[in-house]
């Protein structure tokens, strides 16, 4: 009875014990939930105040013309092409038969272009061939990529720079002919290629960089110091005394071939059509970037060679034919370069989007395991 009684206090007491053992088990769980919501909390009140930051997403760096879609590229390509081959038949056919000698204010459309740029290329022409001076110029996509690469430490992909060489190698051949040139105007030539090379980029800086211009409000501060420099320009030159002879001996004289009025709607036509191609020049320009814009210069100049042997008649050699088709291939090439540059920035720009957002929600996905 006594063996029965001690077995029964001893179950009690082994009852009382494992009870106990729960019991503190229970409260140590208790207290680490309670540690672990605390310290959660605590993070959350840490971020809230700032003291810890997630990660940051960086991106790599685009250009703004890699975030235009290529329609909205095409578009303002064409209208660029559009007006500045308008203007140069508009010259050539309305101008050239109303006018026997050339003028400033009439042979030329009215660019806002700064007057270094205007004297750089205008001043040497007759210390050039016309050969020699296109060749030269074919050439600003180049100096474009080096200004770039000085100015901004920016580069561009291999397939890029092999893609211009078709370009400037078929307006070379496009207008091959007699290249002579003075040293002055060897100097002068190249300058003006530079100097148009930087105009493109500072121009493109001003609209797509901190400043964030609009094209409008470049053309409102440039046109007034453009119109004065030009001005100034033509009285240097001769050019402004020749047209007040123009206007004072024939066109108000009636000896002229037409009258006043015809001869103003035809000098607002030009004006209309030179604004019309500083606005699409300047907003392209902000669109499809400086480079692309030098290339697309050197393509217009072969458009030109073209429209100019089927509306006048101008005689084109085998060797003139061959370098359009290379330069149109060139341009070709180019534009399949440059839009496959863009497909591989967007694919390069969502992997590393998508390897942030991991590492942000990390942190997340170990406080829900814990």
């Amino acid at each position: 009875m006594s063996s029965s009684l001690r077995r029964s206090h001893d179950q009690d007491d082994d009852i009382r014990l494992d009870t106990g053992e729960l019991r503190h088990s229970s409260v140590d769980v208790d207290t680490t939930t309670e540690q672990a919501g605390l310290l959660e909390r605590e993070d959350v009140d840490d971020l809230e105040k700032g003291l810890v930051q997630e990660p940051q997403v960086v991106l790599p760096p685009q250009n703004h013309e890699d975030t235009v879609s290529t329609r909205k590229k095409l578009i303002a390509l064409a209208g660029y092409f559009t007006c500045n081959i308008g203007l140069t038949i508009y010259n050539k056919a309305i101008l050239g038969s109303f006018l026997k000698r050339s003028t400033g204010s009439s042979s030329r459309g009215a660019k806002a272009i700064p007057i270094p740029i205007t004297t750089a290329n205008q001043a040497h022409r007759a210390m050039v061939s016309v050969p020699f001076h296109q060749v030269v110029r074919s050439t600003t996509p180049l100096f474009t990529t080096f200004l770039f690469r000085v100015m901004f430490n920016r580069t561009f992909s291999t397939e890029t720079y092999l893609s211009l060489i078709p370009i400037i190698f078929g307006v070379t051949v496009a207008t091959y002919g007699d290249f002579t040139f003075t040293d002055l105007g060897f100097i002068l030539t190249f300058l003006g290629v530079i100097l148009a090379a930087l105009k493109t980029i500072v121009t493109n800086k001003m609209m797509t960089g901190s400043l964030a211009l609009s094209f409008w409000e470049i053309l409102r501060r440039m046109s007034p110091l453009a119109c004065l420099q030009s001005i100034l320009y033509a009285l240097f030159t001769g050019e402004l005394m020749a047209f007040r002879d123009f206007l004072r001996d024939e066109l108000f004289a009636g000896t002229a071939r037409f009258t006043p009025l015809p001869f103003m709607l035809v000098m607002l036509g030009n004006g209309a059509l030179a604004f019309a191609l500083n606005v699409s020049s300047f907003s392209t320009n902000k669109i499809a970037g400086a480079l692309t814009m030098t290339v697309c210069a050197n393509i217009k100049q072969c458009l030109t060679i073209v429209l100019g042997g089927l509306l006048f008649d101008v005689h084109l050699s085998a060797m003139n034919m061959w370098g359009i088709l290379i330069t149109v291939a060139g341009g070709a090439l180019y534009s399949f370069v440059e839009l496959d540059s863009k497909r591989k920035n967007k694919e390069r720009a969502a992997v590393v989007a998508a390897a942030a957002a991991a590492v942000v929600n990390q942190p997340n996905g170990t406080a829900a395991a814990a």
